[in-house]
């Protein structure tokens, strides 16, 4: 890294130093918005669950905790203090801009076996995507509020550099520990594989057919073998349907920025389970064909299918968003190509920015009810839903430049 890179890297984790020490009541105050902390990430529900574990009850038998059970072997071998806790979760931010410099520097995102752009100089430098993850107010936020999912977002990221690097043995040990930790990360298999077969070292690279094979079987394995330590922590299997259960069955109905809670407090119980394998569903079905259009840019297709599944996951926070902007940052070379830049700023703005108001005329100021708060959570979802699509047409109309060159400039008509 660059003096510039450690620059970055030093100011962001000053800053949210400062944010902890200066103002001791923010984390706590940011830990109850609906909007940074799910059932499934909070940090007081980790408490709750780090407390009976301490003491020797099971922190599955209230039905308060849904985390992954390593995650409270690693929280009981920390000191007993805040300073500890909030070190280790700067830590984790630290890592994640460590691998966005690398995920960058490679320029992956820009140049491939089977794809080079034409705008593959007009790039950010590795600083400044540090720069768009560290001080991205989502970001932010969701460090100092300290959910789990930072560290979901630190192993995905690590992995994803790790494949760009064309190391298959540490990205998908750390996309087993990501689906270990939060089950969605799952689904980014397939564009990880691409990724890391692409940038593997063409010498000594196997068959597709040898290296999928292979890849699978360490993926599983390395999968069990966590599953098979939280067992051994746990003393029994209850830990699988208390978080990934919850995940998919979608038990507790606490408001969040998805789609998923206000819809099934208003469906009928007798349509509740095909409405769930339907959502879940609708997850999967956007990963072959992703994969199979994008097969040029593997990695586009991972950072689209993150953006997909910070829309449609049953319990989204805004730190899934902050990782698919991170992501998104990579390609900036397509930003010139998009349609809608300064309508889909203004409407994240307007969201993020309403839908605390909201949420508070319905629970605190009683003027308001549900529809406010989830009638600002689909503008939300949309607004993310267009990013997602705006930056997939500026990647194929690069693509499709690309391909015909005599096309550059001119307007794209559907007819």
């Amino acid at each position: 890294m660059d003096r510039k890179c450690l620059l970055v890297i030093g100011v962001g984790v000053l800053l949210r130093l400062v944010l902890f020490t200066a103002f001791p009541s923010l984390p706590t105050i940011l830990a109850q918005r609906v909007e940074i902390s799910t059932p499934v990430t909070s940090y007081k529900r980790l408490q709750e669950g780090l407390y009976l574990y301490t003491h020797g009850v099971s922190p599955y038998d209230g039905g308060v905790f849904h985390q992954a059970p390593l995650l409270l072997s690693l929280f009981s071998i920390l000191p007993a203090s805040t300073i500890s806790t909030n070190l280790l979760y700067i830590l984790a931010d630290l890592s994640s801009a460590v691998s966005l410099i690398q995920i960058a520097s490679s320029r992956v995102a820009a140049i491939t076996p089977r794809h080079v752009s034409p705008r593959k100089d007009n790039v950010w430098p590795p600083w400044a995507i540090a720069a768009a993850f560290l001080f991205n107010p989502f970001s932010i936020a969701t460090c100092i509020a300290r959910p789990t999912i930072v560290f979901t977002n630190t192993i995905v990221l690590h992995s994803i550099a790790a494949a760009v690097q064309g190391r298959r043995g540490p990205a998908f040990v750390s996309l087993a520990m990501a689906s270990y930790l939060s089950l969605y990360p799952i689904l980014l298999f397939l564009p990880l594989l691409m990724v890391t077969y692409d940038c593997s070292n063409a010498a000594s690279k196997p068959s597709i057919q040898t290296f999928s094979i292979v890849t699978t079987v360490l993926f599983t394995s390395v999968l069990l073998i966590y599953l098979k330590l939280s067992h051994i922590l746990t003393g029994s299997w209850e830990f699988i349907a208390s978080t990934y259960g919850v995940s998919l069955l979608l038990p507790d109905l606490t408001p969040n920025v998805g789609l998923w809670w206000y819809f099934f407090i208003e469906m009928f119980d007798s349509f509740r389970a095909f409405f769930l394998c339907l959502f879940q569903l609708h997850l999967f079905i956007y990963v072959p064909g992703t994969c199979l259009r994008l097969q040029k840019q593997p990695l586009f297709a991972l950072t689209t299918l993150v953006g997909i599944i910070s829309i449609f996951k049953s319990y989204p926070a805004i730190g899934d968003t902050a990782l698919y902007l991170s992501l998104l940052a990579v390609h900036n070379h397509i930003f010139p190509l998009m349609r809608y830049t300064f309508f889909l700023a203004a409407a994240i703005l307007y969201a993020t920015f309403l839908g605390p108001a909201f949420y508070y005329l319905w629970v605190y100021a009683g003027s308001g009810n549900a529809n406010f708060f989830y009638a600002i959570t689909l503008v939300w979802s949309i607004v993310n839903a267009l990013i997602v699509a705006d930056a997939l047409y500026a990647v194929l109309r690069d693509e499709h430049e690309t391909e015909r060159p005599e096309l550059i400039g001119k307007d794209v008509v559907q007819i």
